[in-house]
């Protein structure tokens, strides 16, 4: 009797040790010959900056003077570098203003103004003063864009007040709004007292008058005004255009102005190259003596952007930016799809940032990332792929591995909950 039931015990053990290998080897077989794998390992191989080869284009050192790219960061300055006065490129900052409060499309009239006596008032004086103003009478109708067209093209003082009354009440209000308006669009070193610039208080920096003249080139309107060299505003009135200057030199010409406070100031793009070739620069050169002075010193940039503007090659197709490596053993690497170059002035190392994404297997082409290289003009991107197919590992190497196997497939279930 003892000895049968010695027997059924072991027998029942046997069964529970035969059972328990069972599952082991149900939940064990599933889990590592068709679990999921774990995660290949990414390592960024060159995030390194691009060092410049070449400097900056050369800048006036008299009076002030900056120039800027087209996203508004200054590339040089020189001269003086605290505010000075603005004298007619106030306008610019007029005109900027007055089309965030009352926007209109490039190419279109916008809103009717009709022209008050304080209008024509302000006209009457400015002319007494030997000042620049376009004529209108009292009850005429204008629109937005010859306002502008007039202040722009033709430096009109009278259409400054009027445009500046028009679209916040009174001049006093405008200036309240410019100087809420400077600071809240990054232009710490500049404020207005006025909506002409005739004012002596009316004060900026070189450097915000550059990124000014490249914000107000972005604008649509703006830029379709200053590539006229003429045009004819309410009344059959002719206006020219009174800040194109040295054109053949690829100078297009925002604001040209004297003052005795400010002295010769002059607001512009200088374009670069030709074609698909072609790199703005905007430029604004301030307290400039005489014309003799500014014309030597924009010679001297004209020559030297042309000297240092560079063809950077930020990637090319193929480069390999970022390793995958398996814990089996494979190795493949994330490569730029396409070449990307730049023709950019570089002053400071132009940085990049790689994003990649998780890889466990993946076909050879599969986009895993890309990289975004911060250049003075803007950001560029270049989407990343692998240069080789990452296979699965095969039953061998997972049933041979079930640590991280496991683990794996534990992570699964854990990140599916």
């Amino acid at each position: 009797m003892a000895r049968s039931a010695a027997s059924r015990i072991n027998r029942a053990l046997g069964i529970a040790l035969v059972a328990i290998l069972i599952l082991a080897i149900g939940l064990y077989g599933p889990a590592t010959l068709v679990g999921p794998l774990p995660r290949t390992e990414a390592v960024i191989d060159d995030a390194s900056d691009i060092v410049p080869t070449r400097g900056a284009p050369t800048v006036s050192q008299n009076g002030a003077s900056a120039i800027a790219t087209a996203d508004g960061s200054v590339l040089a300055s020189g001269g003086d570098t605290a505010a000075v006065p603005l004298g007619g490129v106030t306008k610019v900052i007029t005109a900027l203003v007055v089309l965030d409060e009352k926007p209109i499309e490039a190419g279109k009239p916008g809103p009717s103004i009709v022209v008050t006596a304080e209008d024509y008032a302000g006209y009457v004086t400015y002319i007494s003063e030997a000042a620049r103003s376009i004529s209108l009478i009292a009850g005429e109708t204008w629109t937005e864009q010859q306002y502008l067209q007039a202040m722009l093209l033709g430096s009109s003082n009278t259409h400054a007040d009027a445009l500046a009354r028009w679209a916040f009440g009174s001049v006093d209000d405008y200036v309240v709004a410019a100087n809420a308006w400077l600071a809240a669009n990054g232009y710490p070193g500049t404020t207005v007292v006025d909506a002409t610039g005739l004012a002596e208080g009316s004060l900026g920096t070189a450097s915000d008058l550059a990124a000014l003249a490249s914000r107000a080139f972005g604008d649509p309107v703006i830029a379709d005004i200053m590539s006229r060299d003429s045009v004819v505003v309410a009344g059959n009135r002719p206006v020219a255009n009174v800040a194109a200057y040295r054109a053949e030199d690829g100078i297009t010409g925002l604001s040209r102005s004297f003052t005795d406070a400010a002295g010769l100031c002059f607001l512009f793009r200088l374009t670069v190259g030709t074609g698909d070739d072609a790199v703005p620069l905007y430029g604004a050169f301030l307290r400039e003596p005489d014309y003799e002075t500014l014309d030597g010193d924009l010679t001297t940039l004209v020559s030297s952007a042309a000297e240092t503007l560079t063809e950077t090659v930020l990637v090319a197709e193929g480069d390999e930016l970022v390793t995958y490596t398996t814990p089996w053993g494979d190795e493949a690497h994330g490569v730029a799809v396409t070449t990307k170059s730049e023709l950019i002035w570089l002053t400071t190392p132009v940085t990049k940032t790689i994003t990649v994404e998780p890889v466990t297997t993946a076909a050879k082409g599969t986009r895993v990332g890309q990289v975004t290289f911060h250049t003075p003009t803007g950001d560029v991107t270049v989407l990343l792929e692998l240069d080789r197919r990452i296979a699965d590992p095969g039953p061998v190497w997972r049933m041979t591995h079930p640590a991280p196997v496991i683990d794996a497939f534990i992570r699964s279930r854990t990140d599916s909950e």
